[in-house]
């Protein structure tokens, strides 16, 4: 360790020591490798507090201003790219400190009045973790619209519907697509819930107990976009629920994801052969020449394993920590920044997957027609012509699927005397119900897949979002 590194620690921790740390303890214990993500929210964070500090005169107006004009140079050059970061100041705090010193002077010795790391850590991160929320709920937001708007397309576009992975009932295409935009609307839910929830200010607890010095926590909460200031400062300082929500969010979104990224993997296979997906998605074989591998769905799909893994590391980090600060929650931001950075690039890709996919209504069809699909609509018609108790129209349906089976042909295709050999009351009125459109059609159910009612729901979705985004004129085109 250098001179200078030595008289650089000597100042972050002040008189109590009289040597630096060792070098394996240099190794450990900084966290600018990754915290330097903070430096937006940080000076956002100094600003505001420098800024109460001045208007409540425990500094003096003129080194408020110095301050101000200090950490606008740093941002700037943080945004540039030419800021120089230091691993002997440890993290993303002291280093503005100390470049807030070389370029104002003692002023800048006067920022951390009132606050300490503790307090100013707790509220970067939660600065950072309600950015991303922001982000991740448009995009999802933006994979809602497209899978709307294929579903839209995809109204009348006939598909088996899957129970046990095995054909139950003649769906549509466009149904269930917007069985996603449901998932997706739930998860876009809890990102909100959890960002209400955490938009309390942490800024003012100061290290654990609170600060003798006439703050204004109200101000500094307002400045930053909270709506209020957190109310304990034990609790301020130690909680890290607001990411671990946020996690727990972010591993339903992602799971979400990965059951449909399952759904298209199969789907682009030549034994479904439902999709087709184009060359900007799929990837080749470096032996086999007719190879067209969905890797985009794999890598969606594997994402899971590291999103759901941050949660439960995050959660055995927590689980045993006393009140109120220590050392073990500088490992909350890693798994943080890459889980949630990881599900924001799923969606992406997802989104752009949607947009790529191009159905096969002619495959999907052939699907829905095999496997006795329309055995349910089959057993409804007994119920509903001929009075029939639905159990035992489920017995009769079982038989003639039986019988079909047995001679290797679809229900629509047995003969009326066949099927009166089963049932003498069934009449020729029975094949209207058998055809896969006449199954979905008949499915007008609030929540069916009717095409209608698909239809209905896809355009009040696309409006719905449509009206949802015009409320955020920054943002650009779907």
């Amino acid at each position: 360790m250098s001179e200078s590194d030595k008289e650089s620690n000597n100042v972050i921790w002040g008189g109590r020591f009289s040597s630096g740390p060792s070098a394996i303890m240099q190794e450990i214990n900084p966290s600018i490798d990754f915290d330097w993500k903070l430096f937006a929210h940080d000076i956002a964070v100094s600003r505001a507090h420098a800024f109460m500090l001045g208007e409540r005169g425990i500094i003096d107006a003129a080194d408020a201003s110095s301050i101000a004009i200090g950490l606008d140079r740093i941002l700037s050059e943080m945004n540039a790219g030419t800021f120089s970061f230091s691993r002997a100041l440890e993290d993303i705090h002291m280093n503005v400190e100390a470049r807030l010193t070389e370029l104002i002077g003692p002023a800048a010795g006067r920022l951390h009045t009132a606050r300490s790391r503790n307090d100013q850590v707790a509220t970067d991160f939660k600065l950072y973790v309600r950015d991303m929320i922001d982000r991740l709920n448009t995009q999802c937001r933006r994979l809602q619209w497209a899978l709307a708007v294929k579903a839209l397309d995809c109204a009348d576009m006939v598909m088996p519907g899957f129970t046990h992975l095995q054909s139950a009932q003649p769906v549509t295409f466009g149904h269930h697509l917007l069985a996603y935009v449901e998932m997706l609307h739930r998860d876009r839910g809890r990102f909100s819930d959890a960002r209400r929830r955490g938009n309390e200010c942490p800024l003012g607890a100061a290290a654990l107990a609170g600060t003798s010095f006439p703050i204004d926590r109200y101000m500094t909460a307002e400045l930053l976009g909270f709506d209020r200031p957190t109310a304990n400062s034990l609790d301020s300082v130690s909680d890290r629920d607001f990411a671990l929500e946020v996690l727990a969010a972010g591993t339903i979104t992602v799971l979400h994801l990965s059951r449909f990224a399952e759904e298209i993997i199969l789907w682009v296979t030549p034994q479904f052969g439902f999709l087709k997906l184009s060359d900007a998605f799929t990837t080749g074989s470096s032996i086999m020449p007719q190879k067209r591998n969905p890797d985009a769905a794999e890598l969606i799909r594997a994402k899971t394993g590291r999103i759901l893994g941050a949660f439960t590391g995050l959660s055995l980090v927590l689980k045993a920590l006393p009140l109120s600060y220590s050392k073990d929650m500088q490992e909350d931001k890693e798994p943080v920044f890459d889980a949630l950075e990881t599900l924001s690039l799923a969606l992406c890709a997802m989104t752009a997957l949607v947009k790529d996919m191009q159905p096969d209504p002619v495959a999907m069809r052939r699907a829905a027609m095999s496997g006795f699909s329309t055995a349910t609509d089959l057993a409804d018609w007994l119920v509903s012509r001929l009075s029939m108790p639905f159990r035992d129209a489920h017995h009769i349906a079982g038989r003639l699927v039986a019988l079909a089976e047995s001679g290797g042909v679809g229900l629509q295709d047995l003969s009326l005397a066949q099927m009166q050999s089963i049932e003498p009351c069934i009449n020729e009125d029975i094949f209207s119900v058998l055809s896969v459109e006449q199954s979905v059609s008949s499915r007008i159910s609030y929540g069916g897949t009717a095409p209608e009612n698909v239809r209905k729901m896809a355009e009040n979705w696309c409006e719905f979002l449509k009206e949802e985004r015009g409320s955020d004129p920054s943002e650009g085109p779907y």
